[in-house]
């Protein structure tokens, strides 16, 4: 049985879509994962399938002596990486990027294993950017995006088909919500977004009388007492319930969670994350919010989140671009692509 080794990791954006391939493939390869000791090793812990520890380094976005010691620290992982796929001897490494990513494209490249990276959002992160070259190909969601590569290919972005399974009534049973009201659903991210966070429960009063709120708020986030309606998740791994029971979302603009929504033709009003970012939550929202697919609000506009909600939930013109919006599941052009390197 061919061998792929799957990498990525430093946020759920970077695993949720390799764990989509994955699943996809699950039984026909033998699969094994390489990635840090964050979120990444907690969401594959699920899958079942072998998992390769590498301390590899993030840059921090702020003048730091810690990003001095980056260079030092990849050599060690990138050689350790080296020792894994020595023996481990994988047929292909498929890169989902983030900076955990890095040493097992490294080491692929040194031992002449064939490298798909695949890079969520319209401009390249700086992981893509390093290691295009070592690849046989980088694996787009945007068709702009794989123009700025010479082996840049548009496949479209990698979507679990389990989140398309969920059944309206019985989620909105789930989550205790039986009334008239339309179901607004709150996503910050897999850590939760303070910004999002606080803004929601500041307003609840003049939301609650018009929506019942869905928060998926963060580990570690949930608030006591919480009002009739507003029903508080820190984590949820059942998102085609959670997706199923909404009408409209508030959303951070992370690429792989707009591609949901626009999947599942939920409007989302995103706030991109702009602070501590490169400032690629903002060119997808701007992206998508030009072609009319959703709303935008910027961090600093969050005190008018009420009315935000109530125009984008009366706006027919999103809801009729998300009925004639086609969207791209990548997840089979991803896997006729590996298909087609391994033989």
């Amino acid at each position: 049985m061919k061998r792929i080794l799957f990498t990525g990791g430093g946020s759920a954006g970077h695993v949720i879509p390799n764990l989509a391939v994955m699943q996809e493939l699950k039984g026909q390869y033998s699969i094994a994962y390489m990635g840090t000791d964050g979120i990444e090793r907690a969401l594959v812990a699920s899958f079942g399938c072998p998992y390769f520890l590498v301390d590899c380094p993030k840059l921090v976005r702020s003048l730091t002596p810690r990003n001095l010691t980056i260079p030092f620290r990849l050599v060690q992982a990138e050689h350790h990486a080296l020792a894994i796929l020595r023996d481990r001897t994988p047929d292909l490494v498929f890169s989902k990027g983030g900076y955990a990513s890095f040493p097992a494209i490294w080491a692929a490249h040194r031992l002449h294993v064939p490298v798909l990276t695949h890079e969520s959002d319209l401009s390249p992160g700086l992981c893509t950017r390093l290691a295009a070259k070592k690849c046989r190909f980088v694996l787009t969601s945007f068709p702009e995006t794989a123009k700025r590569f010479p082996n840049g290919k548009y496949v479209g972005s990698p979507i679990r088909r389990s989140l398309f399974a969920g059944e309206r009534r019985m989620a909105r049973a789930k989550y205790g919500f039986f009334g008239e009201k339309p179901v607004l659903l709150v996503l910050g991210g897999g850590s939760g977004s303070r910004a999002l966070n606080e803004a929601i429960r500041r307003h609840l009063p003049k939301i609650l009388p018009r929506f019942d709120v869905l928060h998926l708020c963060g580990k570690g986030n949930i608030q006591a007492d919480a009002p009739h309606g507003y029903v508080q998740r820190a984590f949820e791994n059942d998102m085609a319930s959670a997706y199923a029971c909404c009408d409209l979302a508030l959303s951070r603009a992370g690429s792989n969670t707009v591609f949901e929504l626009l999947a599942l033709g939920k409007p989302a009003l995103l706030v991109p994350l702009e602070h501590a970012s490169r400032g690629d939550q903002a060119e997808n929202a701007h992206y998508f919010s030009q072609r009319g697919l959703c709303a935008e609000l910027h961090e600093n506009e969050l005190d008018r989140l009420p009315e935000a909600l109530l125009c984008l939930y009366g706006n027919a013109s999103v809801r009729n671009g998300l009925a004639r919006h086609k969207s791209e599941n990548g997840t089979d052009a991803i896997i006729g692509i590996i298909r087609g390197m391994l033989g």
